[in-house]
């Protein structure tokens, strides 16, 4: 176990020595470091005597920051209005928050002998509780102890893993609206929980554009890197801090490799922060090509980094809850997070409570916007890892953009694969010779040669000047193995370039372009690297050992540098998580669509740390191409910068309604959406998509700058949709909200989102909602529809709103027969000054 030990260090020869009154302050200094050191070592030893330590989350009895409504005397009230920012340098707010966390630190004095236990965080402003690295008959102790609400125990998340502006529409649509690329997101920070950021990125860059100024709405801090000196912060930057605690406790942080600062060491956060605030205009250059310009959806806006996830281990709750709610206290005003369980949490009862969903909704109360990664657990039904209706989540689109190559073989079969390289010279073929027919010693075998990752093994004369074929083995798909080393090895011996074959796949593997240096591709489909096989085969010429007499077959690689444009876009991808929504780990049903909406998430181009890992592809460059939800939830912060920098004073929930009711079941040919799915033989197949594979639809910035209507909804009303929710625990609830149950909106499809589910629909059953005019008076006509299995009647069927004014109107759907399966439909308002607002609605029909 590491925990604490590697940040105290003990001072070496000639650190100081006593004599003058300042050598004498820095022996005191020293021994001070020195008792805190022998502390941290006996708090280990004690929790080893008492039992395998592990980091559990506290909750505790009274209302943290920001619904603390006063009664304790000495303290006033310091409760914010629903989404209401929290004044952090309040002097009732600090004093408040010091006396939460004192009364955790005299809990815990109180229960346990000093030294057999170590506080992590206490959590003041969203929650109120305090993590702890405790043996587990300790927090059996805690349990039982007076003022204590729960006790669970931490559990890990995971990273949930540029042509985009043009493709989204944003620099001639959205763009000129705020001013141009050079005001888009001006003012705005978000937040990141993420892996941290490399400061030094041209896309984080403040040298080259107007000077940012002070603001002083932001009250976070800059870490000084360790190692350099230097402050992450540069105006651009506006805030740095690392969260390790709960990793350090759980003995898997490494500080040589994760960095004890806001350092990227993974790549994952420098990735996700150019994607929604990197600078405009930044050329993506690998390899001497330029694959285009890279920028963010808000190239003006501020970034605060909260550093919580980790290369090799991922990160934990109590971190990630440490860091979104030291993001609140200063101030953020989105917060993107590419990051998820890695399931529904089992120790509780639901999904929507728990410390981190908790944490969020408190957040949302604070008026901060969340936008969280769906996951990546697609394409099979039930797989979100986001589950509440306070927060957005975000599924991953495959956008207009694919890049393919071709490899053309002698006997003139043209095989179709992938790779972002050059083309091999123009009229001219190359002799194919295959790794395992150029060994230097057949001993080498142990290697897996043919995966082409240690050119040592390989006979450079027999490869120079010729194309290298290699294999495509599991190691690729563990990350063992690279394309990029492929590259290397080929070009270390002399080859004009190389191909990889797949000649086996595993269901869920997918292939993304790399970029290489040297011609090269990738043969996807296991039928074409059969024909490639039988053509070398029959072509190469071996004596009666099997050994190589000539290598006869040739071959020549295409360009894969340029990109095709295909109308058949957005799709769902296949990775993309999928609904219907569960509201507990026994995975029922939820009265809530997920996930909300659909952003582009495959093969997006964005900075990259040169230290980062995670993509063995990319190593050491400063862009790489990434796919995952993890890519499509800073899409939808970046565009929530854009509609909060125009509309400052809208809530999370009316930012999140204009971001749903604009967007769009079409593609860019017309067509509706299509999503990727598994065919009976594994292969992908398109299917048409449903509202369980990209919610209300494809985001559309432009239309969610101006949406004319919005569904609002604020902490009473998530809280009523809890209270509401069959089967929680109304104890429970108060566990987590302090606040006891007295509100109830009958069932929970009343609550006021822009969309309308019910999981289990008896006879007759009549939703409300309540729609708000954002723009000028404007008379709407509601028109409604719904596959046959649910009848379905919007009323009224027409009104009209003066602006600012809000509106109820009602939906009832009936069941007309039991088909098993959910149907689906929408409603959508058409309003006389052009705005169109469609919310879907989803129901699955039973007789009782």
């Amino acid at each position: 176990m590491s925990s604490g030990v590697a940040s105290q260090p003990l001072p070496g020869p000639g650190t100081c020595r006593p004599g003058t009154a300042g050598d004498n302050r820095s022996w005191q200094a020293v021994k001070m470091r020195v008792v805190e050191f022998w502390l941290t070592v006996f708090v280990l030893f004690s929790l080893l005597i008492n039992g395998k330590a592990e980091v559990y989350i506290v909750t505790m009895e009274g209302e943290p920051v920001i619904s603390y409504t006063g009664g304790i005397p000495g303290f006033e009230a310091t409760a914010v209005e629903s989404d209401e920012k929290l004044d952090a340098t309040s002097q009732l707010v600090t004093s408040y928050a010091q006396h939460l966390e004192q009364k955790h630190d005299m809990l815990l004095d109180s229960l346990f002998d000093h030294g057999t236990y170590k506080k992590l965080y206490s959590y003041k402003h969203l929650i109120n509780g305090f993590a702890v690295h405790t043996s587990p008959e300790q927090a059996e102790t805690l349990r039982r102890a007076p003022d204590v609400k729960s006790v669970e125990r931490d559990w890990k998340v995971r990273r949930l893993t540029t042509h985009t502006p043009q493709f989204l529409g944003l620099p001639t649509g959205v763009w000129p609206t705020g001013g141009g690329f050079d005001k888009a997101g001006e003012d705005i920070i978000i937040g990141f929980v993420d892996s941290g950021i490399f400061p030094r990125h041209p896309s984080f860059g403040s040298l080259n554009s107007d000077p940012y100024g002070p603001l002083p709405k932001y009250r976070g801090k800059c870490e000084v890197d360790p190692d350099t000196k230097r402050e992450f912060c540069n105006g651009k930057i506006i805030g740095a801090q690392h969260f390790a605690e709960a990793a350090i406790a759980a003995g898997v942080f490494n500080p040589s490799i994760d960095f004890a600062s806001p350092m990227d060491g993974d790549g994952h956060g420098s990735h996700t922060a150019a994607i929604a605030a990197g600078n405009n205009g930044i050329p993506v250059r690998i390899h001497g090509h330029e694959f285009g310009k890279a920028s963010g959806m808000a190239p003006r806006a501020r970034i605060a980094v909260y550093k919580a996830l980790y290369r090799l281990f991922g990160g934990f709750i109590a971190d990630v809850v440490a860091a979104i709610d030291q993001a609140v206290h200063d101030g953020v005003d989105i917060l993107s997070l590419s990051v998820g369980p890695n399931s529904p949490p089992t120790t509780t009862k639901t999904t929507y409570l728990n410390p981190f969903d908790a944490t969020l909704l408190g957040a949302v109360k604070a008026g901060v916007f969340v936008a969280q990664a769906a996951g990546n657990g697609g394409p099979f039904p039930k797989t979100l890892v986001s589950y509440s209706p306070w927060i957005t989540s975000v599924a991953a689109a495959i956008d207009d953009r694919r890049y393919k190559n071709h490899l053309y073989l002698g006997n003139g079969k043209i095989l179709p694969g992938i790779g972002l390289s050059p083309s091999t010279h123009p009229n001219q073929t190359y002799t194919l010779v295959a790794a395992n027919d150029v060994l230097l010693d057949s001993s080498v075998m142990k290697y897996s040669p043919s995966d082409c990752q240690r050119p040592e093994v390989l006979n450079k004369n027999l490869v120079e000047g010729n194309v290298l074929i290699c294999g495509y083995s599991f190691n690729f798909v563990v990350g063992t193995a690279s394309i990029k080393k492929v590259s290397e090895t080929a070009k270390s011996l002399g080859a004009i370039g190389f191909v990889l074959a797949v000649e086996n796949v595993s269901p869920g593997t997918k292939f993304d372009p790399v970029p290489v240096s040297i011609p090269g591709i990738l043969i996807t489909d296991v039928t074409k690297s059969m024909d490639l096989i039988d053509y070398y085969n029959s072509s190469t010429l071996r004596d009666w050992t099997g050994r190589v007499k000539n290598f006869k077959g040739t071959g020549s690689i295409g360009n894969g540098m340029m990109p095709i444009l295909y109308k058949s876009a957005p799709q769902v991808a296949l990775f993309s998580a999928r609904g219907p929504n569960i509201k507990d780990f026994s995975f029922q049903d939820a009265d809530l669509l997920k996930p909300d909406i659909l952003a582009p998430g495959s093969l997006i181009w964005a900075a990259w740390s040169p230290n980062g890992t995670d993509e063995p592809n990319y190593v050491g460059e400063g862009f790489a191409m990434m796919s995952g939800t993890s890519m499509a939830a800073p899409h939808i912060a970046g565009i929530a910068a854009l509609v909060k920098q125009k509309h400052p004073h809208w809530s999370p929930a009316a930012i999140k309604s204009a971001l749903l009711t604009t967007s769009t079941k079409l593609d860019r040919a017309g067509r509706p959406l299509q999503a990727q799915q598994y065919s009976e033989t594994e292969a992908v197949k398109l299917v048409a998509a449903t509202p369980f594979d990209y919610g209300s639809g494809h985001v559309n910035p432009r239309s969610a700058l101006d949406p004319g209507l919005i569904f609002d909804a604020g902490y009473e009303d998530y809280l009523g949709f809890l209270c509401t929710t069959p089967g929680i625990d109304v104890h429970e609830i108060r566990n987590y909200t302090n606040t006891p149950c007295n509100y109830t909106m009958g069932h929970p499809s009343n609550l006021n989102t822009p969309s309308i589910t019910i999981s289990h629909l008896v006879k007759t059953q009549t939703v409300t909602r309540t729609v708000t005019n954002v723009a000028e008076e404007e008379t709407y006509v509601i028109t409604s529809r719904m596959q046959p299995a649910v009848a379905i009647e919007a009323d009224p069927p027409a009104m009209t709103l003066r602006p600012g004014a809000s509106r109820k109107f009602t939906v009832s759907l009936t069941v007309r027969s039991v088909t098993g399966a959910y149907s689906f439909g929408e409603i959508l308002m058409k309003g006389s000054r052009g705005h169109q607002v469609r919310i879907p609605v989803v129901a699955m029909g039973y007789w009782r």
